[in-house]
């Protein structure tokens, strides 16, 4: 069953990245009220700040429990990267995306390197050693211990490291 249901899922991730209408008419039927989140004014420059990583592409380290994909409705938990881990030390368990290309290139779920890059060239000021994964396929009834635990698990620690910006990158 297991089985099936991973075939299924990838089979779905691939129907949807060459059909793009077709995941935005099949996105629309979640609806999410945004209306409570309170605009932020931006803290520091840039240039000063320590910015996090925060990925939604069920990017893990190998040695890490994978996600769970045998629950239709995904998986709340985070898992924590140190980003300094190579490349080669990380895969990605999440079967409702069309990973191919991450697979590949990492960066585009977790673009660590890249923010390393900024850093270097005094665009950012520091980057937070330790990277938020979760998986971002979260449906009743996991959001609820997505909004009230892991959410604010990750950001007590983000905020009790004084990160000054984090950087969601949605898979």
């Amino acid at each position: 069953m297991i089985r099936f249901s991973h075939t299924r899922n990838v089979v779905m991730a691939r129907i949807f990245t060459a059909f793009p209408s077709l995941a935005a008419r099949w996105g629309q039927r979640l609806q999410m009220n945004t209306s409570l989140v309170p605009w932020a004014e931006p803290g520091k420059p840039l240039r000063e700040a320590v910015v996090a990583l925060v990925t939604t592409g069920g990017v893990h380290l190998k040695s890490q429990k994978p996600f769970d994909m045998s629950d239709s409705n995904g998986d709340a938990s985070f898992r924590e990267i140190p980003v300094s881990t190579p490349r080669e030390a990380l895969t990605i368990t999440h079967d409702y995306y069309d990973h191919r290309d991450a697979d590949t290139d990492v960066n585009l779920v977790l673009p660590v390197e890249r923010l390393q890059e900024l850093v270097e060239r005094g665009v950012v000021g520091a980057l937070h050693p330790v990277a938020y994964a979760f998986m971002g396929h979260i449906d009743d009834p996991h959001l609820n211990t997505l909004v009230r635990i892991s959410g604010p698990e990750v950001a007590g620690k983000l905020a009790d490291a004084k990160v000054d910006y984090v950087l969601l990158v949605p898979a």
